[in-house]
């Protein structure tokens, strides 16, 4: 079982940058990939970027290529997501989660921890 903490959420007005942090549990990690997805009210989870532990190989939703960074820091075991030029419409809570597998999946059924979400509100 993987434990999942994140943290780093808050209120920010628009242009504004947050880095939000995912703390893991377990140590072996070398097969597993670590996301962020989000999920605005009344809307579904979706995925916003992902890192292979491994290799540190990473994907990003369009709507957040060039603004957000995810990074791992393996002696940590955490997950970083360096968020910049931040939206209005990036409120949601979001999410850290962990997949058992070498590829980077993008929906949200293909992983098998979940923390308990952080949120971001971002104002206009």
């Amino acid at each position: 079982q993987v434990h999942l903490v994140e943290s780093g959420g808050g209120l920010v007005q628009a242009g504004a940058s947050l880095r939000l942090s995912c703390a893991a549990s377990e140590r072996t990690f070398s097969y597993y990939v670590m996301a962020w997805f989000r999920q605005a009210p009344g809307k579904e989870r979706e995925f916003v970027a992902a890192v292979r532990w491994s290799d540190g190989n990473t994907y990003y939703a369009d709507s957040v290529k060039g603004r957000f960074t995810a990074a791992r820091d393996i002696a940590k075991d955490t997950l970083f997501l360096q968020m910049n030029d931040l939206e209005p419409e990036d409120t949601a809570v979001y999410y850290c989660a962990v997949a058992r597998r070498y590829a980077i999946p993008t929906t949200a059924t293909a992983y098998d921890y979940w923390g308990q979400g952080t949120q971001v509100t971002v104002s206009s």
